[in-house]
């Protein structure tokens, strides 16, 4: 587990609502870990600190970038979208590609992150700033 950026003191309830949200493995899932800000309080950013505070991991990015959810195809009307967007290289911001992603789905813009070149960086929960290592286009 990662190092604690900022300290977060949760209290029993806060607690609670976090490992009430947790899957069958024991971590919370991105989508439950945005809801489960809302409900104890936090703002998103600080959801790393917080689960690694009672040392449970967030899992299932929505992107691709950890986590075990199975991704389709890529889209190429969806990276045309994302492409526009690119900081540097394939860089894009998490919350850029979530933005694009109101006018299609979460799901259609992570099949087409995961199988691209498509860096994200800077997880709006805190858990990654840049991510190491550029891919190749997948065919």
């Amino acid at each position: 587990m990662g190092k604690l950026q900022n300290i977060i003191n949760l209290d029993k309830t806060q607690k609670e609502l976090i490992l009430s949200n947790l899957d069958d493995n024991g971590r919370l899932s991105c989508l439950k870990a945005f809801k489960v800000a809302r409900l104890i309080g936090v703002k998103p950013i600080e959801m790393s600190d917080a689960c690694k505070s009672i040392n449970v991991k967030i899992t299932n990015c929505e992107l691709g970038v950890f986590g075990k959810i199975k991704f389709q195809d890529a889209e190429s009307a969806i990276y045309s979208k994302i492409k526009q967007n690119f900081t540097q290289d394939s860089d894009i911001s998490c919350k850029t590609l979530w933005y694009i992603a109101q006018e299609s789905s979460l799901r259609r813009v992570g099949n087409t992150v995961k199988n691209s070149d498509v860096e994200v960086t800077n997880c709006q929960l805190g858990c990654f700033r840049e991510r190491k290592g550029h891919r190749e286009i997948k065919s």
